[in-house]
């Protein structure tokens, strides 16, 4: 098995530790002390050495803070996390309903006096901080870097990753690292910088095409590199990492000497402030020039090895999908736990010898499990699927061409007509998202509110963003693009995100129905009137939409005309790569509504 069911945390071991690092805030004369879900090269993923908020609270969710003040500690939790950190954490955390309620502002209720609150300035990017310091002015509170003091109390800290790098061959990445990194350069000349800081995993890995293991489903190796305006690169990584030629244009350092190496660069230095550790930050002081991480863009915007590598990998991936749902079909209601659908799903990716890893932990919620946006099942969690319920199932492979993320909710048996409706209007905002062409230069926030409008006309919505970006066999969550209301970067050609609108009734059910989608430039419409240029996708991911959960009536024939059109090319893609039961199977499941 590659995913384990264990419990990874518990609500009861929180208190013990929460006093423990009040003394320590004590001691060193600090009213409270910040604790994020991250790391020094801030990703969205951490290594186990990392898990410091899941240590400490309990909540395991992938983003979220902790404020730990003498007397109260604050648990900050986006949308998608608001039912899963009630389960999670004991009643001396207090759980906070974050963006919607800042940290600024909570700290001033907290300590209307004033106080001193200590951070690790490793963790935190510098532009939080900077924002966070900025609402507090003139209010007495302040942010003071310190030692990590949850770090003095963690016995037993995991020791920080130490995998070989693998080289992440140019059939797949369609570009060599040494074009990279000349026309990265040559960008950051124009731009008048010398240099640049890279502290993402993920775009050190693109720009020298290599892959690491140091986090779980992710292809990244830790690491920090400065791209320099003459076509070099100096790279802070463990030499025991690297088990790969970098070529002559890159020189490889350790890891703790890339404060001084920064401290010695002249000229501006282009950095992510939304990304850079403030550590790093408090070095360049006024040399740094904000214009982003140089790789972003570049990464997202996948070239055509890149696409039509991971149009392959949906495919393969579509079978083992396709082969599982067929199996399920089979099983009577009630004989299934959650685990066991896991397990299976992972056995049929496994017979693929490209993939490499799953891409997150599989999400497989039943009745009121599959309205926790996140819901991992553990042993002590493991649900039976009953007559009647609905199952959300979020899975994705980490293949060497490419990276997957699809969902399916499926019907258990006799499924209520409250349910079938619910389900209809995700996918109809699903359908028509996908239908969608738009002129060039919109953003996601332009667009993402498309796929929410069959739910707004019931008077309902979800609290987690309509897609992410994905990348080519690297982190499942890539951006800078994003379908959301926040998102303000225009969507580009060669852009992978998911097209993923849900919902969830807590305590009842969830729904979620995701495919992947790649930007492409759209074809003329007939007679080539296009007064603009448009853009449209192109679906990547091909497996059938249920069709019990469907009340027909409610789609549009434009939209049952799409549903339709994308169920012949399910058939005709993936039907022939896939065994006799599951090809009857998908006859039926790809029949005309």
């Amino acid at each position: 098995m590659i995913q384990s069911f264990e419990v990874t945390a518990r609500p009861e071991q929180g208190p013990p530790r929460l006093a423990a690092l009040r003394k320590e805030i004590a001691r060193e004369g600090l009213d409270g002390f910040l604790i994020p879900r991250a790391d020094a090269y801030q990703g969205e993923y951490v290594a186990p050495r990392d898990e410091r908020l899941a240590w400490l609270t309990g909540f395991t969710g992938s983003a979220g803070f902790c404020a730990a003040l003498t007397d109260i500690a604050g648990v900050f939790v986006d949308g998608r996390y608001r039912t899963q950190v009630k389960a999670q954490v004991a009643t001396e955390f207090t759980p906070v309903p974050w963006p919607e309620v800042s940290l600024s502002a909570w700290l001033k209720e907290q300590l209307p006096k004033g106080g001193k609150v200590g951070f690790d300035p490793w963790l935190h990017a510098a532009g939080q901080i900077d924002s966070v310091r900025k609402e507090l002015a003139g209010t007495g509170i302040e942010l003071l870097r310190c030692d990590n003091l949850v770090d003095r109390i963690w016995e037993n800290q995991p020791a920080p990753p130490m995998n070989p790098v693998k080289a992440h061959p140019i059939e797949f990445a369609g570009e060599s690292a040494e074009s990279k990194i000349a026309r990265l350069s040559e960008a950051l000349r124009e731009a008048g910088c010398t240099a640049a800081a890279i502290t993402l995993p993920d775009s050190i890995m693109w720009l020298l095409n290599i892959r690491g293991s140091d986090i779980g489903y992710n292809p990244v190796a830790h690491g920090f590199a400065i791209l320099n305006a003459d076509g070099t690169m100096d790279l802070f990584m463990a030499e025991e990492k690297l088990t790969v030629a970098l070529g002559d244009q890159v020189r490889v350092h350790a890891p703790d000497t890339f404060l001084t190496f920064v401290e010695a660069l002249e000229g501006k230095v282009q950095v992510d402030l939304g990304t850079l550790p403030r550590a790093v930050a408090d070095v360049l002081q006024d040399r740094m020039v904000d214009n982003g991480d140089p790789c972003a863009l570049p990464k997202a915007c996948k070239n055509a090895a890149e696409i039509a590598g991971s149009a392959e990998a949906h495919l393969r991936d579509a079978v083992a999908v396709i082969e599982t749902l067929c199996w399920l079909d089979a099983q009577a209601p009630g004989t299934l736990t959650e685990t066991q659908v896991v397990t299976r799903l992972e056995e049929n990716r496994r017979k693929d010898n490209a993939l490499q890893d799953i891409s997150f932990d599989t999400i497989a919620g039943t009745g009121p499990n599959g309205a926790i946006m996140h819901y991992r099942v553990t042993e002590e969690t493991d649900s039976r699927l009953d007559d009647g319920q609905i199952l959300v199932l979020d899975s994705g492979g980490q293949y060497l061409d490419g990276t997957t993320d699809i969902t399916r909710t499926i019907a258990i048996g006799e499924v209520g007509d409250e349910e079938k409706s619910c389900f209809t209007r995700v996918l109809k905002g699903m359908i028509n998202l996908s239908m969608l062409r738009w002129p060039v230069g919109l953003a996601g926030r332009d667009i993402e509110g498309i796929a929410r409008a069959p739910l707004w006309a019931a008077g309902q919505d979800f609290n987690h963003g309509v897609g992410h970006g994905v990348g080519a066999y690297l982190s499942v969550h890539e951006g800078p693009q994003r379908l959301s209301k926040v998102s303000h970067v225009p969507l580009q050609p060669g852009m992978i995100l998911s097209n993923e609108p849900g919902y969830y009734r807590e305590g009842a059910f969830g729904i979620r129905i995701e495919n992947l989608v790649v930007v492409q430039e759209a074809p003329s419409l007939p007679g080539g009137d296009d007064e603009r240029a448009m853009l449209n996708w192109r679906t990547l991911t091909y497996v059938p939409i249920d069709r019990r959960l469907i009340v027909v009536d409610m789609l549009t024939s434009a939209e049952r005309a799409w549903l339709n059109a994308y169920h012949r090319d399910v058939a005709e893609k993936v039907r022939p790569r896939l065994g006799d039961d599951a090809q009857l199977w998908l006859d039926a499941a790809t029949a005309p509504v």
